[in-house]
């Protein structure tokens, strides 16, 4: 299933900063970044378990912010690219 993640965590502190940099790190282990606090994932359920559960460990609730999107197996049809920024297959030959 594709998953669209957003988030917007507070950085007035030292300690958001960090929360913010260790979101940002767990949110590329498991996806692509198509923007700033915006990443596509395509995860089956087991994976997105694990994932969101990490995710709500690192937040704190009382000042961040986290939207988990899911578009389905069928997100081709949901998602539409404008603008200078090359989208890319998610399910595509990764080259490293």
């Amino acid at each position: 299933m594709m998953l669209l993640i957003t988030y917007d965590v507070s950085t007035i502190s030292d300690s958001g900063k960090r929360r913010l940099a260790k979101v940002a790190r767990l949110c590329s282990n498991y996806g692509q970044r198509v923007q700033n606090s915006v990443f596509e994932c395509d995860l089956d359920n087991a994976k997105y378990v694990e994932f969101k559960g990490k995710l709500l460990k690192l937040i704190d609730e009382k000042q961040d912010s986290l939207r988990i999107y899911n578009l389905g197996n069928n997100y081709n049809r949901r998602i539409e690219q404008f603008g200078v920024k090359i989208s890319y297959d998610p399910e595509g030959e990764l080259i490293f």
